[in-house]
């Protein structure tokens, strides 16, 4: 598949995660979670600390995200990354899409291995679907 293939693939999906997701405006993963939302689509935020970010219901991990979520988007440090990747392809996550900053090879070798659709080549999602910070 090309990458835009890819990327029209995982903008396929009912529902969103935002992994990584944060309640400081400032912040890539407040970005991502806004940027859906600006887009029409829904996007579940996923941080351990928070209950609530944009006024949508967060939830812990992954691995609690609702099964109509078949996309997520990872603004995390690599390290992050390759631990929840397992958690997120066992969930049955068909697409993750690593923002710049948050790829991991290895993360990125386990998701070729298992046939999820990875977007990790540095495009970004804020680019692709056009952000607006307002």
């Amino acid at each position: 598949m090309s990458i835009t293939e890819q990327i029209n693939q995982f903008l396929s999906a009912a529902k969103f995660g935002v992994v990584g997701a944060s309640s400081n405006r400032q912040k890539f993963g407040n970005r991502v979670l806004r940027c859906y939302v600006q887009n029409g689509k829904q996007a579940v935020p996923v941080n351990p600390n928070e209950t609530e970010i944009e006024g949508l219901a967060c939830v812990k991990s992954v691995d609690e995200l609702p099964p109509e979520v078949k996309s997520i988007s990872m603004i995390t440090p690599p390290t992050v990354t390759e631990k929840l990747v397992p958690l997120a392809i066992a969930h049955g996550i068909e697409n993750i899409w690593m923002q710049p900053g948050s790829e991991s090879p290895a993360a990125v070798s386990l998701c070729q291995e298992k046939g999820v659709n990875v977007i990790a080549d540095g495009s970004c999602l804020l680019v692709v679907m056009g952000y607006h910070d307002h």
